[in-house]
């Protein structure tokens, strides 16, 4: 079943790679995120330290849900 859900086309395309994408996208937000904090560019009321570590716990998600995916391309539950 998971490995359907892997596969799902999106304008042809697999879910994984939108996955990925999404991904990558995450945890380069977080980093530009992180540098305006400590460089302390960022306005207060509107970017925070807590903004940058929900950004984190966000993107390591993200990433371990993208990575069980890929593996189960290779190691499918049956």
């Amino acid at each position: 079943m998971l490995l359907n859900i892997t596969y799902y086309l999106i304008f042809g395309k697999p879910l994984i790679m939108y996955l990925g994408i999404l991904t990558l996208l995450s945890f380069l937000l977080t980093a530009t995120v992180g540098y305006l904090v400590f460089s302390g560019k960022a306005k207060p009321p509107i970017i925070t330290f807590s903004t940058h570590r929900f950004l984190a716990y966000t993107s390591i998600a993200l990433a371990l849900i993208h990575g069980t995916l890929g593996l189960l391309i290779y190691f499918p539950i049956k």
